[in-house]
């Protein structure tokens, strides 16, 4: 899978974050998002692949584009037989996000990315448009740190697995009203916060490589987004948990249902009869293979954002691997117009 796909996701994310970065700072966080869809669905249809989206842009009736169960690649068009044998490709599950962080480009802040994970089908967990408690942190806290300890006992776990002292952490935790205690737990225990408006993809990520000076995530967030976190997490060896939120009076803000009592009835009928079980990264990304791409939008942590020059762009983007077990970054210049035949003086 790596050989056949590994250098056509990494074009699907460029794509789609030179689209979008296009609306940086210009206050259209709609706009930023489905010029970031369109671009994604448009390179992803042009891959000789049987794909089907499991986490995307939400139910058909509420998104053209990219929408979950949507099938995607040449190899799903009705004449496919003159691109392509059907039989002999395999089936990936493709979970993406377009534009994680609509609100960063559309003021022009840093972290936003555009981002998918694949695995062979049924390799990646179909997340219901839920809320989900999170905790990530690097692969020397795998196994040690639990999401259901305090974020005090957590911190004395990670300090001692990365041998440094609790005050030496950063943590990062989205600035959402439903967070107040835990931020202020976190700050009691000696350790400092850092607060990010959107963008915990990019945050959880950052757990696993040192030198980013992010040593955990806590906190709720988007389901979907924490599942492509997870594979991106389980390919690097990092620490993630996930456990799905259905109540709104716990999320605060946000939409999440109209009932607790509804959402369960919704979640029974997705299969999940166990609606407070904690997934690790080998439940949410289980496939025997799985990749991760990503390309920075804005300038993050990981990543520079896409910069324009004229006639072309230049993109940063991030392939990580659980075949080759491998973490690349890749730096692209893409050349929008015909090159000028060099002239000699």
């Amino acid at each position: 899978m790596e050989n056949t796909l590994g250098l056509e996701i990494i074009e699907v994310v460029e794509q789609a974050a030179i689209a979008s970065s296009r609306w940086m700072g210009k206050g259209e966080k709609n706009t930023a998002d489905q010029v970031a869809v369109e671009a994604m669905r448009e390179r992803m249809n042009k891959i000789y692949m049987r794909g089907r989206i499991v986490i995307g842009e939400g139910e058909r009736d509420e998104a053209p584009m990219l929408y979950i169960g949507e099938e995607v690649g040449i190899c799903t068009r009705s004449d496919a037989k003159d691109y392509c044998n059907p039989d002999e490709l395999i089936e990936i599950d493709i979970a993406v996000d377009p534009c994680e962080g609509t609100n960063l480009v559309a003021y022009g802040q840093n972290g936003s990315m555009a981002v998918l994970a694949i695995s062979e089908k049924g390799g990646l967990f179909a997340a219901p448009d839920f809320y989900m408690k999170k905790l990530a942190a690097p692969p020397q806290a795998r196994g040690h740190v639990d999401i259901n300890k305090s974020a005090t006992q957590n911190l004395k776990i990670l300090s001692e697995c990365l041998d440094r002292s609790v005050d030496e952490l950063v943590v990062v935790v989205m600035d959402r009203p439903r967070h107040k205690e835990l931020i202020q737990e976190i700050r009691q225990a000696g350790a400092r916060v850092r607060l990010i408006s959107d963008g915990d993809v990019s945050a959880a990520i950052s757990c696993a490589f040192a030198g980013t000076n992010i040593h955990a995530l806590m906190g709720i967030g988007a389901a979907p987004e924490g599942v492509i976190s997870a594979a991106a997490l389980r390919c690097l060896g990092g620490h993630f948990q996930g456990q799905l939120i259905y109540d709104p009076e716990v999320v605060k803000t946000g939409l999440i249902g109209e009932s607790k009592e509804g959402n369960i009835a919704r979640l029974n009928e997705m299969g999940i009869t166990d609606p407070d079980r904690v997934y690790n990264a080998d439940e949410l990304a289980s496939g025997q293979t799985v990749l991760f791409a990503a390309c920075g939008i804005t300038p993050g942590t990981l990543m520079d954002g896409v910069r324009f020059f004229h006639g072309g762009a230049r993109t940063q983007s991030l392939v990580i691997s659980s075949q080759s077990r491998t973490a690349r970054f890749v730096d692209t210049i893409h050349l929008f117009d015909e090159p000028k035949t060099l002239q000699l003086r």
